[in-house]
C-alpha cells in the first residue's frame, strides 16, 4: 500500500500535476480547443443561466457578507431619518390675496389659491419656530397658513416673519410637545459631503431623498420675479421637487444645513440640481427678523473698484482674480478705524473667501450689525490681517 505524501511533499506535487496537465494539453492542440470550448460554455452558463446548487449556495454566502457592509452604511441614514422625520412639517398657505394682485381685476369672488411645501420646527431662546421659504407663504395671513405635523395635528403660526431678498421665512410657533431639529453649521459643508432633503413633495409629506453636495456658493441665479437677490446657495443632486420648498438639507449628523429653495429644471420635476440657502445665511436672517422685525444692513464704508479683474489683480501681486479692491473710505467709518487703505484688496470677511465686490456686498448684507469680525487684505504684495466692528447701515445714511 503506498504511503501517502507528506503535507510538503504533496505541496510540490500539486503543481507539477497541473504543470503536467497544461503540457498535455499544448501538446494536444484538440484537446487544449476542447478545455477552451468547455470553460466558454461553464462561463456562459454561470453567466446568462442557472448555476448548480453549490454555486448558488456560494454566491448567496458572499452576497450576504457584501449586504452586511452595506447595510451598515445604510442605517445611518435610517437613523437620520428616523430622527428629523418628527422635525419635518407640510404647510399648505391660502395665497388668494397674492394671487389677485398678481391678476386683472375679475367679477365676483375670487377662487382660493393654496400653495403647499414643508418646513421645519427649529428651538432657540427657548421658543419653537418654523424655518420656510417666503415664497411658500406670503400673502397668507397667519390663520390662512395651516401647519401639518408629523403626528397628525394641525396647527397656525402666531406670528409671521419674511425677507423677500433671501426669500427667508420664519413662523413662531407653540404646541406640547414639539419636536426640534438641531441647526448644524452649513459653513463646514463640502462638494462631496453626504445629504438628506425632506419634504412633501408633490404633496407626498416626509419624503426622504438622499445625495451630496455637488457645489457651494452658488449665486446669480435667475430666480425669475421672485426678487431673492442675496443669494449664497448650496447645490445638491438629492431629488428636489415641488412641494420639497421650505423642507430641511440635513447632514449626517441628523443637523439643518440648507432650506431647500429651488430647482433647475426643464421638466418642472427633479434634474438633479437643487439650491438650498445655508443655514448660517438663513438664521442670521431670521433671528433679525425676531428681534428686530426687520434685517438691519451691516456697513463696512468701503467704495469699491467694481473695474478689478484678471489684470488689475496681476498688477496687484496676486495670483488670479479674487477679492475686492477698495476704491475710497468714508470718514469715521468702520473701515477707517480698522485702519484699512485706499487700494487694498479684501480678500476674507471672517471665514469667508471673497470673491469679488458683488459678493462682498452681499456678505456684508448678511454680517450681523455690531459684530466684531477679522478681515484679511492683500496690500503691498502681502496678507495683512485686520479687525473690524461692523456698522449699522442706518447710521450712515
Amino acid at each position: 500500500m503506498p504511503r501517502s505524501a507528506s503535507p510538503a511533499r504533496r505541496n510540490l506535487l500539486a503543481p507539477l500535476v497541473l504543470f503536467g496537465l497544461a503540457l498535455s494539453c499544448l501538446g494536444n492542440p484538440a484537446a487544449s480547443r476542447m478545455a477552451m470550448a468547455q470553460s466558454a460554455i461553464q462561463a456562459a452558463m454561470e453567466r446568462r443561466g442557472p448555476v448548480s446548487a453549490d454555486k448558488r449556495a456560494e454566491l448567496y454566502e458572499q452576497l450576504r457578507s457584501q449586504a452586511e457592509v452595506l447595510q451598515a452604511q445604510a442605517a445611518i441614514v435610517k437613523t437620520v431619518a428616523k430622527l428629523i422625520g418628527p422635525a419635518v412639517v407640510h404647510i399648505e398657505a391660502d395665497v388668494t390675496n397674492r394671487a389677485a394682485l398678481q391678476h386683472a381685476p375679475q367679477y365676483g369672488r375670487p377662487r382660493q389659491v393654496e400653495e403647499s411645501g414643508s418646513g421645519v420646527l427649529v428651538q432657540f431662546d427657548d421658543d419653537h419656530y418654523v424655518l420656510t421659504n417666503r415664497h411658500l407663504i406670503a400673502g397668507a395671513q397667519p390663520d390662512g397658513i395651516d401647519i401639518h405635523l408629523a403626528d397628525g395635528r394641525e396647527i397656525h403660526p402666531e406670528q409671521v416673519w419674511d425677507d423677500v431678498e433671501t426669500d427667508v421665512a420664519v413662523m413662531a410657533v407653540s404646541a406640547p410637545q414639539l419636536v426640534a431639529a438641531p441647526i448644524g453649521d452649513s459653513d463646514a459643508m463640502e462638494i462631496g459631503d453626504f445629504v438628506l432633503a425632506v419634504g412633501s413633495p408633490f404633496g407626498l409629506s416626509y419624503s426622504v431623498t438622499y445625495g451630496i453636495v455637488s457645489a457651494v456658493g452658488r449665486r446669480g441665479l435667475e430666480l425669475g420675479r421672485s426678487g431673492v437677490r442675496l443669494q449664497n446657495f448650496l447645490q445638491t443632486d438629492a431629488a428636489i421637487n415641488p412641494g420639497n420648498s421650505g423642507g430641511p438639507l440635513i447632514n449626517l449628523r441628523g443637523e439643518v444645513i440648507g432650506i431647500n429653495t429651488a430647482i433647475a429644471s426643464n421638466s418642472g420635476g427633479s434634474e438633479g440640481i437643487g439650491f438650498a440657502i445655508p443655514v448660517n445665511m438663513f438664521m442670521v436672517v431670521a433671528r433679525q427678523l425676531i428681534q428686530n422685525g426687520e434685517v438691519n444692513c451691516a456697513f463696512l464704508g468701503v467704495n469699491l473698484d467694481n473695474n478689478f479683474g484678471p489684470a488689475q489683480a496681476a498688477e496687484a501681486g496676486l495670483p488670479r482674480s479674487m477679492g475686492a479692491r477698495v476704491a475710497s473710505i468714508w470718514p469715521d467709518s468702520p473701515a477707517s478705524e480698522a485702519a484699512l487703505q485706499t487700494g487694498d484688496v479684501v480678500l476674507q470677511i471672517g471665514h469667508v473667501l471673497i470673491e469679488d465686490d458683488a459678493h462682498l456686498v452681499d456678505v456684508m448684507r448678511l454680517t450681523e450689525v455690531g459684530k466684531q469680525i477679522p478681515l484679511v487684505v492683500w496690500r503691498n504684495g502681502e496678507e495683512i490681517q485686520l479687525t473690524i466692528t461692523v456698522g449699522d447701515w442706518d447710521d450712515f445714511h
